[in-house]
């Protein structure tokens, strides 16, 4: 019989340099996009309109709001969308939602059979989410800025070449690792 306490042990998965490539991309966005501070005002309007005058819950599920979820991503397929932090484009979210989500357009996932989806973990009232989340889209037009127009081709092409450099360092990295992996594995073959 297995004692209930080693079976709800899990072992950390292996983890591999390479597998960290989209928070590296995430950062390279993130550490350019504007952060707009939004005043009471907003914020009250914003919630108002997501039918939250009382109690802040994820827009996406109804459990309770932990963070801000950017409704409209700001990478898909390792670019910037363009779209920056603001209230306009930011949601509250519970952590489930907000990282099953990730870049995904929000009404596809919320329907989708992701892992986490408000669909897959079987939420009630979707429909309604759905409403005041389009109500939400239509209140406000969000920012959207071609940052190669605004800061030039060179320095742009910098930043991408900066970005580059580093996937290719996390890749060399990676090969040096397996190779440590597999000399730790041989020395402990031969004890």
């Amino acid at each position: 019989m297995v004692d209930r306490a080693v079976f709800r042990f899990a072992m950390p998965k292996p983890v591999r340099i390479t597998g960290r490539s989209s928070s590296i991309t995430n950062s390279f966005v993130s550490g350019i996009i504007p952060v707009l501070p939004p005043t009471l005002e907003q914020i009250e309007e914003a919630l108002g309109i997501l039918g939250m005058e009382d109690t802040v819950v994820c827009s996406y599920c109804g459990d309770p709001a932990s963070e801000w979820d950017h409704l409209r991503p700001l990478v898909i397929l390792q670019k910037p969308t363009g779209y920056i932090s603001e209230i306009h484009n930011l949601v509250p979210a519970c952590g489930k939602c907000n990282q099953s989500k990730g870049n995904k357009p929000w009404r596809q996932w919320m329907f989708s059979s992701a892992p986490l989806s408000p669909q897959t973990r079987g939420i009630t009232g979707l429909e309604a989410r759905v409403s005041r989340l389009l109500a939400f889209e239509a209140w406000e037009t969000p920012t959207r800025i071609d940052f190669a127009a605004v800061v030039g081709d060179q320095l742009w092409a910098q930043h991408w070449d900066n970005h580059a450099a580093i996937l290719q360092a996390m890749r060399e990295a990676e090969k040096t690792a397996e190779l440590i992996r597999f000399r730790v594995a041989s020395s402990r073959a031969e004890e």
